[in-house]
């Protein structure tokens, strides 16, 4: 990272632009507004244009690269977006937007901003389901912060329930990890058979193996898998064979450190996005062979077609 710091994308504007370019658009531009190929665009070029401005001239608009991506409409210099965009990349746990304000003096309002549209290209939707003929994937389920949503059976005269050490109304986290592969991680109002089941149903193929902890809360009938094999924690049974969750329970571990050390505090309505950051980072991980550059440039292609404006921050 030492190394990368020193690039001119983070000093200088026009590298950073075209370094941005050669990441968006690898064949040449293309218009956002209509997807005209480069054989139908322009560039603008003299003192009577900004840089970096193209013309279709098959809408007639004109564009930046910034269009239609994250970084649309956006006053920050582009050296200031690609810097944090590195910052975010190569830290294994997060960075804190207190930190990057503070290394590239941008006020923490509008930093706080920046680092939630990078979150938002990380986000990944659309995928092809985990797993396969042959393939492990480990299930399980955590608990991180309380709910806004109280989550209390009623039957209670509205005390908490403690279970094995959660309160029951804590933010559930759900996560699949193929072993060796990605990981893909959920949300839920509430962690309970049917939305667990559910989740591993549209994320993981039929013949895969599922292996889980001894919790009541995984059914191979309702999951809909080719076979499913537990390790009893309670007997401290954590490995029996090649059966065990210390992938995705390895995953959970670098969350809460990442949440608990660097972020501090993340209020339930935007737990989704920083979930997307962690899966990003681990499923671009340096033992699947992608390092910091290579991490910093897929996040540059994750940028288009994901605008989020600051009257919608927070939804998924």
């Amino acid at each position: 990272m030492t190394d990368l710091l020193k690039n001119p994308i983070f000093n200088d504007e026009t590298a950073a632009r075209e370094w941005l370019e050669a990441r968006v658009w690898p064949e040449g531009p293309i218009c956002p507004h209509c997807g005209a190929s480069e054989d139908d665009v322009t560039k603008l070029e003299g003192k009577a244009h900004r840089p970096g401005v193209y013309q279709c001239s098959e809408c007639r608009e004109q564009f930046t690269v910034t269009v239609k991506t994250v970084f649309e409409r956006s006053k920050i210099p582009l050296t200031k977006w690609l810097a944090a965009l590195f910052l975010m990349t190569a830290s294994k746990k997060g960075v804190s937007a207190h930190q990057v304000h503070r290394m590239l003096g941008v006020s923490y309002k509008s930093t706080w901003f920046m680092m939630h549209r990078l979150r938002e290209a990380m986000r990944s939707g659309g995928l092809e389901p985990l797993g396969g003929r042959g393939k492990v994937v480990e299930a399980d389920e955590t608990y991180f912060g309380k709910a806004e949503q109280q989550h209390v059976s009623p039957q209670r005269k509205g005390r908490e329930f403690i279970h094995r050490g959660h309160y029951m109304n804590n933010r559930p986290i759900i996560a699949l990890v193929e072993r060796g592969g990605k990981v893909r991680s959920f949300h839920a109002a509430v962690a309970d058979q049917a939305t667990v089941c559910q989740i591993v149903r549209e994320n993981v193929e039929r013949e895969t193996h599922v292996h889980t902890d001894e919790s009541r809360l995984y059914s191979k009938g309702l999951m809909d898998v080719r076979m499913h094999k537990r390790v009893k924690h309670t007997a401290n049974e954590y490995v029996r064979g090649d059966v065990t969750t210390n992938s995705v329970e390895n995953y959970f571990s670098v969350f809460k450190r990442g949440m608990r050390g660097i972020y501090q505090h993340c209020s339930e309505k935007h737990l989704h996005r920083y979930l997307a950051e962690f899966d990003f980072r681990y499923n671009n991980r340096a033992a699947l062979g992608v390092e910091d550059a290579e991490r910093a440039a897929i996040l540059a292609e994750g940028i288009k077609g994901k605008r989020l404006t600051y009257r919608r921050p927070h939804q998924a």
